[in-house]
């Protein structure tokens, strides 16, 4: 199904891996923040982060080193049950801020928020980030109940989580598309926006954004920093524009 949609999905990096490599060398190379600056000369139109407690890969400190030269969209991913993640998000005050329920020392996010049973509680903490300004979505599965539940929590976007989608596409693409297709269609009619995320590339993502025309972002960050190693990183970032120039 081609896409109807006129305004063209946005690609926001994820520079999380860049971060990775810095520190298991310490020092500052490579520089972060030249690499953000890069992305987004290179024609990307966000830079995302995902901070941990244990500062990993993204460092708290990091975080107010790239507020201060995003220029697209900075958006930051994690989880809100931390105390440190809140106040980190309402000092940086980003454009976007994505909520994730991560586990404590999760190696990466692994599934969407139950909406229906944390209701009150992403309804409390999402007033608190968007009475800073703040827009915010959601991260969940593509799962009808879940997404209609998040509409009634007051964020503004969802976020699907599209690992399932990525590790079924080889298989059969149709099936794996189908819940994501109607998860999108349950979030336009409750008048959400809709970004996805997690293990899109450049197999996968042409169909993905062909098939869920009211997609407004994407967030890529381990196959796109993987691709850049071996066709450069702006390079890279072009391949991927072009995926979703559909």
């Amino acid at each position: 199904m081609p896409k109807t949609s006129t305004a063209m999905t946005r690609l926001s990096v994820n520079i999380n891996k860049i971060a990775t490599l810095r520190n298991s060398r310490g020092g500052d190379n490579p520089n972060l923040v030249q690499v953000a600056k890069d992305c987004e000369r290179f024609g990307a139109q966000g830079i995302t982060v995902h901070p941990r407690p244990d500062e990993r890969h993204i460092r708290y400190a990091d975080v107010f080193d790239l507020k201060k030269i995003v220029t697209t969209e900075f958006n930051i991913e994690g989880n809100c049950q931390e105390q440190k993640f809140i106040d980190l998000v309402l000092a940086s005050k980003p454009e976007q801020v994505t909520l994730v329920p991560d586990a404590l020392g999760q190696i990466t996010s692994n599934h969407g928020w139950d909406t229906i049973t944390h209701q009150q509680y992403l309804k409390d903490i999402i007033k608190i980030f968007k009475n800073a300004g703040i827009r915010v979505s959601l991260f969940v599965d593509p799962v009808i109940n879940m997404v209609e539940a998040a509409a009634t929590t007051g964020t503004d976007r969802i976020e699907l989580y599209t690992e399932a989608y990525a590790h079924n596409y080889t298989t059969n693409r149709e099936e794996a598309i189908a819940p994501y297709v109607k998860a999108a269609e349950a979030a336009k009619k409750a008048d959400l926006g809709i970004n996805a995320g997690h293990d899109l590339d450049l197999q996968n993502l042409k169909y993905f954004a062909e098939n869920i025309p009211t997609l407004d972002e994407v967030s890529i960050g381990h196959a796109l920093i993987s691709d850049a190693l071996y066709y450069g990183l702006e390079n890279t970032v072009q391949m991927y524009l072009r995926q979703l120039a559909v």
